[in-house]
């Protein structure tokens, strides 16, 4: 049998730390005598003490409390109205015997939605249910496949409902566990805790309950319910739901609070007068059983400060300063534990997601998980965060900086035209150059020509051949051809092609006039005549 159960719903936000070993739990388990039963922490989500609590049982009339959710949700969605007023459907009363609890509602009378949950959670009215069922889905039928639905999103995966009232079916079955999570649910609703709660009700209807008070069949908090025959009464209590059929014994959901700890019990199978011929109504003496029990002998620690460092990891990546991160938990950690258990009883074995970590890292990123152990029992995992921010080396920061800059889209865009117009302009200056050299090329030969035709014509008009030119300093000086080496040229016309070379290396080749013509048209031959 389990004593202690910290579900992993819990231990994924808490943590818990390990100064010593732990020792052996000298609580004893309390004594009842239910088939099935769970107690749970509602503050932590913790069961702490449980029996067959995942044991597939008839769950009776404590199904009404998933029939009273689903009408509770849609008034919240705007689906239905307390105040609307419905009629009972003709087979509203389809599947009752002669001993199902009833409040009198017969087909064709107009009750409220509010009149219709006060009939289900406090008389345990079976047609109650049905006619709820009908007005939110149409059909009971649907309705049914509405709670199984619902029951699977609370997280039950040991229930399945074949009707809305908790009447004996081969295929209709819950357990402890499954029945508290939807309990937990349906208190989230302040109306359902408000129905539960109230002792009797009285219905402005005259035919509903025989015009006589509802009576809640909870006897922890109604001294006049049918089942108090020995002062079951718990200061400490406030209600849910009772349930009985002969398949599924005496049931009861409870809730107690004391000193600042809430429970929620589930007792299941239990018996009485109808099952056992006994004048006690077990369901509610285990009950207080198990409240005496945990209220005796539990209490909330602190078992970690979440200003505590639990260790470090391994060497980060990149890291400035130490280059580790210190673990620690997300917050403080309360537990609902034995008085003779202490924080040091309570075990951590942590382990890293990943032993290759990489700055930078933000305070709070989890960075490992945690097993949690209490007395040599595993009860979950949890996560170990970093306690500060891990840095990036500065080198690293200012490479990162600089990429994140050349990475912005405006000024990608920006350099992309830069080399664009850089190109363009690029490409435009070698086609510029192309041509200027083909012009100067161009002219070098038309200069030739008339150079030739002056040659020519000179030699005509003198009847002789041009003598070779004289390479006298003075005559080219003022030519800047000074640097030529004239023991190197041996005839005139190789003089003149060293020349017009350099000519056309250091002048550009032409020169203008002051009245715009071209200068060497006036070039005479005579004038370099030795």
């Amino acid at each position: 049998m389990k004593k202690i159960k910290i579900f992993p719903l819990i231990l994924a936000l808490c943590l818990v730390f390990a100064i010593g070993a732990p020792s052996a739990f000298a609580l004893a388990d309390p004594e009842i005598g239910a088939a099935a039963a769970v107690l749970v922490d509602m503050s932590t989500d913790s069961v702490i003490y449980s029996r067959a609590m995942d044991e597939q049982r008839a769950p009776a009339s404590l199904t009404k409390i998933m029939t009273a959710l689903l009408a509770l949700e849609a008034i919240e969605k705007g689906d239905a109205t307390l105040e609307e007023m419905i009629v009972a459907q003709d087979n509203c009363r389809q599947g009752l015997g002669e001993d199902s609890s009833t409040a009198g509602i017969v087909p064709g009378m107009a009750l409220s939605l509010n009149e219709l949950l006060y009939c289900t959670l406090l008389s345990s009215a079976n047609e109650a249910c049905n006619i709820i069922a009908a007005r939110l889905d149409g059909s009971v039928e649907a309705f049914v496949e509405h709670m199984n639905t619902r029951a699977q999103e609370l997280g039950c995966t040991n229930t399945h409902f074949s009707n809305a009232n908790g009447l004996p079916a081969d295929d209709h079955y819950s357990t402890a566990y499954d029945l508290y999570l939807i309990t937990k649910e349906a208190i989230k609703h302040p109306l359902f805790l408000e129905i539960c709660n109230e002792k009797s009700y009285q219905s402005a209807i005259p035919e509903i309950n025989q015009g006589k008070p509802m009576e809640n069949s909870n006897a922890l908090i109604n001294p006049n319910s049918p089942y108090n025959v020995n002062n079951y009464v718990y200061e400490y209590a406030s209600g849910v739901k009772t349930g009985y059929t002969r398949a599924a014994g005496y049931c009861l959901i409870s809730t107690a609070n004391k000193d600042g700890v809430n429970l929620v019990a589930v007792v299941l199978g239990c018996d009485g007068w109808l099952n056992a011929q006994i004048k006690e109504y077990k369901n509610f003496e285990d009950t207080v059983t198990l409240y005496n029990w945990a209220f005796d002998n539990f209490e909330y620690q602190t078992v970690i400060n979440a200003n505590e460092p639990l260790g470090k990891t391994t060497p980060i990546e990149n890291a400035a300063g130490k280059g580790v991160a210190i673990l620690k938990p997300e917050k403080n950690i309360e537990l609902l534990l034995p008085k003779d258990l202490t924080p040091e009883d309570v075990e951590v074995i942590p382990s890293l997601n990943s032993e290759k970590l990489e700055a930078p890292i933000s305070a709070g990123t989890v960075l490992g998980k945690a097993k949690v152990i209490i007395d040599g029992t595993e009860y979950g995992t949890i996560n170990l965060v970093a306690s500060e921010d891990v840095e990036l080396a500065g080198g690293i920061v200012f490479m990162q900086k600089l990429k994140a800059f050349f990475s912005q889209t405006w000024l990608i865009v920006l350099l992309s035209i830069v080399i664009i117009i850089g190109g363009s302009f690029l490409a435009l200056y070698l086609h510029y150059n192309h041509l200027k050299q083909e012009h100067i090329r161009k002219r070098r030969i038309m200069e030739q020509r008339r150079a030739e035709e002056e040659r020519k014509k000179w030699e005509e008009e003198h009847g002789v051949s041009q003598p070779d030119i004289s390479y006298e300093d003075d005559i080219y000086s003022d030519y800047g051809l000074s640097d030529i080496d004239k023991e190197d040229i041996g005839s005139s016309s190789e003089y003149e092609e060293q020349l017009m070379r350099e000519y056309e290396e250091e002048q550009d080749f032409r020169s203008y006039n002051s009245d715009g013509s071209d200068s060497l048209s006036d070039f005479d031959w005579d004038d370099i005549v030795k």
